[in-house]
């Protein structure tokens, strides 16, 4: 089982293109379980996500938040948002919602599907607000598009580079 989950986290890429596939709701409940079970500050969990199926939305979503363009080929997208109600340490919901994203990136990955994390843009968080109808306790923190991707996966390479550790101090 190591070198399995080794392998996801050594071989997740960026997908930026997607097949036309829908996504099952069991895969995407599946995706977001992993989401969830994130470490999270205290055990607060203080976030919420936005599942986008919808290619209307998507599409509109993508004009609000322009890096992302990409997201309106997507099958899906999930929008991670940090819950300041549910928050115990304040301003902790912004780390807590980057470690879901990154499960969530794993799981894609892990089900053979590519998706990408994408970061929201803070001129367009009114926005998106007023799209999603997402609550001022809300606070969005990233996006990630994903489905089947489309033509073949990245060429694997390692990035480990041992320039970059050092031991005890710098």
């Amino acid at each position: 089982m190591e070198n399995n989950f080794l392998n996801i986290i050594n071989t997740r890429r960026s997908v930026r293109k997607f097949t036309n596939e829908t996504i099952s709701e069991t895969d995407i409940c599946e995706i977001l379980e992993a989401g969830m079970n994130a470490p999270s500050a205290g055990n607060e969990q203080a976030w919420q996500f936005i599942v986008m199926t919808d290619k209307s939305v998507m599409k509109e979503y993508s004009k609000l938040n322009q890096n992302v363009g990409y997201l309106k080929n997507a099958s899906a997208a999930i929008l991670v948002c940090g819950d300041t109600k549910l928050e115990k340490n304040i301003g902790y919901h912004f780390h807590d919602c980057c470690a879901a994203t990154e499960n969530i990136l794993l799981a894609i990955h892990a089900k053979g599907m590519g998706g990408v994390w994408g970061a929201v843009f803070l001129n367009a968080i009114d926005d998106i607000r007023e799209l999603l109808n997402l609550p001022s306790n809300l606070n969005p923190v990233s996006v990630i598009p994903f489905g089947h991707f489309e033509g073949k996966t990245h060429d694997v390479k390692s990035r480990y580079d041992k320039q970059k550790v050092h031991w005890n101090k710098f």
